[in-house]
């Protein structure tokens, strides 16, 4: 009898985790796949390792999630790190899991680029956008776009610099930029750079669908250093700390090899408690 009800007790438990988590995951693109871009604020070489630094956190996230993750755009660092990057995550529920970590994460730390050992602040910001199917249509005008060819630099293979394979496009009206080197083809890359432009502007169709109810959606498009979520901080104590939730932690290590998930979820249940709680008010 006992074990009869331990177990229905571990039933109900499993239940009503899968019924929190599809309410967690219940957007319109939640379950597919993302883009996710980072870039480096102003400070130069030790702002630039801080970008690599979080896009390495996100690939191990995706890693342990089993998700795959596929370089297509990288502007590397003067010295070291990175000046902007683009991955896309492939992955069921990929977005809806990744879509709050949108907007400015701050690192304090000694540098190791100073020889001085005196402490740094770094910027950083992430973006992420769903990878968007034929289902989802996407008007855009050829009239609106600029498209540019330039030589690849960065990861990508033996065709970096030797050809013009890299493409950039800009949609003028929204200013959106996109672009692509990750493969040998020009014609490759023109395609992965358009789904990724349709991407973003269906994902500013999102954010001007929410707005009303989501406020962290302003990140998204306006992101400054006002808008930090998340601050990192290794000296001269050890704490990561979600400003939006207050979810912190002093395993900064784990954090930064990829262990983010309760900082992930703390999010999500913020965004749907603070959805229903503007659907009561109106």
């Amino acid at each position: 009898m006992v074990a009869d009800a331990e177990a229905t007790l571990e039933r109900l438990r499993g239940e009503a985790a899968r019924r929190e988590l599809e309410s967690l995951l219940s957007g319109e693109a939640d379950t597919n796949d993302c883009y996710l871009e980072v870039h480096a604020g102003a400070g130069g070489t030790e702002a630039q390792d801080w970008a690599e630094m979080l896009l390495r956190m996100y690939v191990r996230w995706a890693e342990a999630h089993d998700y795959k993750a596929e370089w297509l755009e990288e502007s590397g660092g003067e010295e070291a790190g990175l000046k902007s990057a683009t991955v896309r995550i492939h992955g069921s529920d990929a977005y809806g899991w990744l879509k709050t970590e949108s907007g400015v994460h701050r690192l304090v730390r000694i540098s190791p680029f100073d020889s001085n050992a005196r402490r740094h602040t770094s910027f950083a910001s992430v973006w992420v956008y769903p990878v968007v199917d034929d289902k989802i249509e996407v008007e855009i005008n050829d009239k609106d776009l600029r498209i540019d060819t330039y030589r690849s630099s960065g990861a990508g293979g033996q065709h970096v610099n030797k050809t013009d394979s890299a493409v950039r496009i800009t949609h003028m009206p929204s200013g959106i930029v996109v672009q692509c080197q990750s493969e040998r083809s020009q014609h490759q890359n023109r395609a992965h750079a358009f789904a990724m432009l349709r991407a973003r502007l269906y994902e500013a169709e999102l954010q001007r669908r929410e707005a009303a109810t989501d406020a962290m959606n302003a990140t998204k498009t306006d992101i400054g250093w006002g808008h930090q979520i998340r601050s990192y901080v290794l000296q001269p104590y050890q704490m990561v700390k979600d400003l939006r939730t207050g979810i912190e932690t002093s395993n900064t290590g784990a954090v930064l090899d990829g262990d983010i998930d309760r900082f992930l979820a703390a999010a999500l249940a913020a965004r749907i408690e603070g959805a229903d709680v503007a659907s009561a008010s109106v």
